[in-house]
């Protein structure tokens, strides 16, 4: 990104985990925005059939790869607090966390299974959601995460790393539609046919004056 005092202020990139049951959501703004990013669609068959009967269309599969990196170097020479006690462990953990079940909901379900008790409802689990400016804001699932450590402090605490992820983007024929994820990826196609309106209008119409 460019130096020059007056260059725009480019948007982070972030991962978001969003729990019901919990006010305020989980967000890991990444610390460098990622170079590149991949993205691969896979159409899926052209309809298929419901409880009625009735052919129902569905959007292609999307999946995004991406490569994170976090340093705590900055950090370091300021003398932060964390970054000189645990490095960037609490980064890792930020990401880690993201696809483990939470601590008290695993005890409560072992208390539940000592006790004989069957869990007819279980709670909905945080949904997750990748953002990357205001026009890709997707409900995703991650699919693996691959850490490369690569230096550490005298104490062994990891101070830089690069996070590979690999994530499926959830559309509502994963998600409910009516539920906040599927309302999410519905406004995110309509976004995107919108885009591609814009688009087709301004090359008839370059077309025509040409």
């Amino acid at each position: 990104m460019s130096s020059f005092p007056r260059s725009p202020r480019t948007l982070k990139g972030a991962i978001a985990s969003i729990d019901p049951l919990i006010p305020l959501p989980k967000v890991i703004v990444f610390q460098y925005n990622p170079e590149t990013m991949t993205r691969s669609l896979t159409s899926r068959i052209a309809g298929y059939e419901n409880n009625e009967g009735t052919k129902i269309s569905q959007p292609p599969e999307e999946k995004i790869s991406l490569k994170i990196e976090i340093d705590a170097t900055d950090q370091l020479e300021k003398a932060d607090g964390t970054a000189t006690s645990m490095g960037i462990h609490p980064q890792l953990a930020a990401l880690e966390t993201l696809i483990y079940p939470m601590s008290v909901d695993v005890t409560a379900q072992e208390a539940l299974l000592l006790a004989g008790t069957l869990e007819i409802l279980s709670k909905s689990p945080p949904l997750t959601v990748f953002m990357w400016g205001v026009k890709r804001i997707v409900p995703v699932q991650i699919k693996s995460m691959s850490i490369e450590e690569q230096a550490y402090d005298v104490n062994l605490n990891p101070i830089r790393s690069e996070v590979s992820l690999e994530m499926q983007v959830l559309s509502y024929s994963e998600l409910k539609l009516l539920s906040v994820g599927g309302s999410m990826f519905m406004s995110h196609q309509i976004a995107k046919e919108l885009m591609a309106v814009m688009k087709t209008v301004s090359s008839v119409s370059s077309l025509v004056t040409g």
